[in-house]
């Protein structure tokens, strides 16, 4: 079995010998759109990421009988296409939901916490120079008593939304589809969630319902000092009008995700005057040791379905 992995460079450290015990493997760390036809032209499984596999690729590849996705979103992928050939796609869901979880906790607490602030003030020598023991700059509050909005309550936010609850936050959800009932939680509005919540995190899918979800209006309503976070996909919060409220108005906002990835050179958010109020990470949530582990684990699985 020929097996060709575009975008290696994706998984990290993480170790893909078990390929190798399934047939002949070529290993790219990355792979441009002019770069993929000549790559899989003979491959019977391609292992993608974000690399895009499309009419044309499946037509120059006749003995392609699987396309293997090691991701949860298979955007990437004509699947219109893939159907009329014959060909199968697989994808892994699941793998990230810990991962993601943790992650949202841990943007949670830096912000909240004044973490920059206070690692920077032991750092640059002012905790030396105090008269008492402590340091009493900007205050941070208590997770109990607190409300948690979240926006999207698949498995990550369930996930988030149990968690929360051992704090002792009160947690209410919006359905971005409407179709989402959860007896555990309160479902609200998304006005009344973003009004009344102290935190909000995000944890949806783009689409026409979720583009720019998160604009202007609501980021004016939400509380003065609330904590928005978005770990699900770039493009629900309206950056530019980020890049413009954050500066007029005291909330926080940590981002995993952005409509352009990698950053643009000249993003408007590089250029905020409150960069403590935000904290930006690299789409690096979902990339937990273990969860890039279940991940190769599951898709070299989804290959062997071929042999079985």
């Amino acid at each position: 079995m020929k097996i060709v992995i575009l975008d290696a460079l994706t998984y990290g450290d993480t170790a893909l010998e078990a390929f190798y015990e399934l047939g002949e493997v070529s290993v790219y760390a990355t792979t441009s759109s002019e770069e993929t036809l000549e790559r899989v032209r003979d491959a019977e499984v391609i292992v993608t990421n974000k690399v895009v596999i499309t009419d044309a690729i499946m037509e120059g590849s006749p003995h392609l009988r699987l396309i293997c996705v090691a991701a949860t979103g298979t955007n990437n992928i004509d699947h219109e296409a893939a159907a009329r050939r014959t060909i199968t796609v697989k994808n892994v869901a699941g793998y990230s939901t810990d991962a993601v979880v943790q992650h949202t906790f841990s943007m949670l607490f830096y912000l909240m916490g004044q973490s920059r602030y206070y690692d920077d003030y032991v750092k640059t020598g002012g905790w030396q120079k105090e008269a008492v023991f402590t340091h009493i700059g900007p205050s941070f509050s208590e997770l109990r008593g607190k409300t948690w909005g979240i926006i999207g309550l698949g498995a990550i936010g369930r996930g988030v939304a149990h968690i929360a609850s051992a704090f002792g936050v009160n947690v209410v959800y919006y359905s971005t589809s409407g179709k989402n009932d959860n007896g555990d939680f309160e479902k609200t509005t998304l006005s009344r969630l973003i009004e009344n919540s102290d935190i909000i995190s995000i944890h949806a899918p783009l689409n026409a319902l979720t583009e720019n979800l998160i604009s202007h209006s609501e980021l004016l309503q939400m509380k003065d000092g609330a904590v928005l976070l978005n770990l699900g996909r770039g493009g629900i919060v309206d950056e530019e009008a980020l890049a413009v409220i954050i500066d007029v108005k005291p909330i926080y906002v940590g981002l995993d995700v952005l409509r352009q990835e990698p950053m643009k050179t000249r993003h408007p958010l590089l250029a905020i005057k409150h960069p403590n109020r935000l904290y930006v990470t690299p789409h690096i949530a979902w990339t937990s040791r273990e969860a890039r582990e279940r991940l190769i684990a599951s898709t070299v699985e989804n290959i062997r379905t071929l042999t079985d």
